[in-house]
C-alpha cells in the first residue's frame, strides 16, 4: 500500500480472575474476558494507531491499515525506526500448576486460608487479594515477523492492621509469578504480615539525619527501578527528562555498581519477545559505575542510540512504550554479616512503602516499611516512619559495599496510563553518609 512505511498488529486475547477478601468476607470473585488489538501504521511522517475489540485475525487487514494510514497523515510527527535484525521468541517457562485448571472456588479457599492466618491477637483488620491473567498474544508486522505465545501471571497480597490505644500500624506481604499458581502453603505470609504490624506498634520513631545506611534487597531494588531504571528509558532520554541523558561512558557511581534490565529472565517481568517483535535480552544500564546503555523501542533507538531495542512493552489494547522488565543491582562479594559489621553505627532499612522520584532533576524520596538501628556493628532496636532521600548520582557514589544475597521482588509499574508486571531486586547495599528521614528524638 502506497505511503505505508511499516505496520504491525498486536492482538491479545485473555482472561482476568480476581478474588477480594476483607475481614473474612469474600467481597468479590470472578473472571472477565477481553479481546483487544492495536494496529500501528507508520506513514510518510508519523504513526496512525487504531485500537480494536473482538479482532478477527483471519480477516483481511487492508481496510484497517488504510484507516490507520489516514490517521498517520494528520499526526505530523517525524518518526524513524531502527533496524530489528534480531528476531526470536523465548519459550515461556513451564507452570508448576496451571492456574486455569484450578476452580475459582478453590482459589478463594486458598486465599482465605492466607488471610485467616493473619488474624493474630491484636490484629483488627485483614485484607487479601488474588489477581490472575492468562494472555494469548499474537503479533505480525510488514517485514514478515510473526509470533504467538501464551503466558499466565498470578499472585496475591495480604495486609494486616494492628491497633493499640488508638495507634494503628500495617504489615503487608505479596507474591507474584509467571510460573504457576502460587497460593498453596502460603499461610506463613499472612502470619508474617500480622507479626510486622504488631511489632511496629512497639517500634520507636526513627531519628533522621546523615548516617550510614544498609538497604535491604527490596528497598535497594526499588531504588534501582525508580531512580536508575526510569532515568535510563529511551523516551525520557530523548525528551531530556533524565539526569542520565548524555552521560554514556561517564562515571556516575561506585565502581562496584552494575545495574541490569533483562526481560529474558523468568521473573514476573519476563517477556518472551518485546511488543515490537524484537528479541529481548540483558542490557547493562550501569557497568562498573559508568553509564553503559539505555533501554529503547525501535523509535527511541533511532532517535537517541547508545543502547538496545527490545524494551517496548504494552498493556492489551495499548501502543507500546519503553518500559523496564526485571531490573536489579548485580551481586557483590560481601556477606550480610560483613555489611552490618562494616556499617558500625547507622540504620538498616527494610521493605518499601512507596515514594517519589524525579528522573529529570535526579532526586528521590522512598519510604521504608521499617528499620533497625545498627549499633557497634550489631542489629539493635526496631524503628518506624523511616525514609531515604537524596540525589540519584550522589547516592550511587555513596555505595561502599554490595552483598552476595540478591533477591527479586515483584509488582506492577505504571507509566503513560499503562501498568505492566515487573520485578526488581538487589543484594544488601551499604551507603556512606545517606540522608535518612525520621521524626523521632533522642
Amino acid at each position: 500500500m502506497d505511503n505505508v512505511r511499516y505496520y504491525d498488529i498486536r492482538h491479545v486475547r485473555g482472561s482476568a480472575t480476581h478474588v477480594d477478601i476483607d475481614n473474612g468476607v469474600v467481597e468479590s470473585a470472578g473472571t472477565s474476558f477481553y479481546d483487544q488489538a492495536v494496529v500501528r501504521v507508520l506513514g510518510p511522517q508519523g504513526w496512525g494507531i487504531l485500537t480494536l475489540e473482538n479482532f478477527d485475525p483471519d480477516a483481511p487487514c487492508d481496510r484497517l491499515i488504510a484507516r490507520a494510514l489516514e490517521l498517520a497523515a494528520i499526526t505530523g510527527d517525524e518518526v524513524e525506526l531502527s533496524d530489528a535484525p534480531q528476531r526470536g521468541v523465548l519459550p515461556v517457562p513451564k507452570a508448576s500448576e496451571d492456574p486455569a485448571g484450578v476452580s475459582l472456588e478453590e482459589k478463594t479457599e486458598l486465599l482465605s486460608s492466607i488471610e485467616g492466618a493473619a488474624k493474630l491477637t491484636g490484629i483488627v483488620n485483614t485484607r487479601a487479594r488474588y489477581a490472575e491473567s492468562i494472555e494469548e498474544v499474537r503479533f505480525v508486522d510488514s517485514s514478515g515477523c510473526e509470533y504467538s505465545y501464551t503466558i499466565p501471571r498470578c499472585g496475591f497480597s495480604v495486609v494486616a492492621v494492628a491497633s493499640r490505644n488508638g495507634e494503628m500500624q500495617m504489615g503487608r506481604e505479596s507474591s507474584y509469578t509467571i510460573q504457576g499458581l502460587n497460593l498453596r502453603h502460603k499461610q506463613e505470609m499472612g502470619e508474617k504480615a500480622a507479626q510486622t504490624a504488631l511489632a511496629l506498634l512497639d517500634a520507636k520513631a526513627a531519628k533522621g539525619g546523615r548516617m550510614r545506611a544498609v538497604l535491604d534487597p527490596e528497598l535497594a531494588g526499588v531504588f534501582a527501578h525508580e531512580a536508575v531504571g526510569h532515568a535510563s528509558e529511551g523516551d525520557l532520554i530523548r525528551e531530556g527528562n533524565s539526569v542520565l541523558a548524555g552521560k554514556i561512558g561517564e562515571s556516575i557511581g561506585s565502581p562496584l555498581l552494575t545495574i541490569v534490565d533483562d526481560p529474558s529472565l523468568p521473573y514476573f517481568g519476563f517477556e518472551p519477545v518485546d511488543a515490537e517483535g524484537v528479541a529481548v535480552g540483558r542490557t547493562e544500564l550501569i557497568r562498573g559505575g559508568r553509564v553503559n546503555a539505555y533501554m529503547h523501542s525501535r523509535q527511541t533507538l533511532a532517535a537517541v542510540g547508545n543502547g538496545f531495542a527490545g524494551h517496548a512493552r504494552a498493556e492489551p489494547g495499548e501502543p507500546p512504550l519503553v518500559r523496564m522488565s526485571n531490573t536489579f543491582i548485580e551481586e557483590g562479594d560481601a556477606s550480610y554479616d560483613e555489611i552490618i559489621a562494616e556499617c558500625r553505627n547507622g540504620v538498616l532499612l527494610q521493605g518499601s512503602r512507596g515514594g517519589q522520584v524525579d528522573p529529570g532533576r535526579g532526586v528521590f524520596q522512598f519510604n521504608a516499611e521499617y528499620g533497625y538501628i545498627i549499633e557497634n556493628g550489631e542489629i539493635g532496636t526496631m524503628v518506624r516512619d523511616v525514609s531515604l532521600s537524596g540525589d540519584i548520582l550522589g547516592t550511587l557514589h555513596a555505595i561502599t559495599l554490595l552483598g552476595n544475597d540478591r533477591e527479586m521482588h515483584e509488582g506492577y509499574c505504571g507509566k503513560g496510563g499503562q501498568s505492566v508486571p515487573v520485578s526488581d531486586g538487589s543484594p544488601h547495599v551499604l551507603l556512606e553518609d545517606a540522608v535518612v528521614g525520621g521524626n523521632g528524638t533522642d
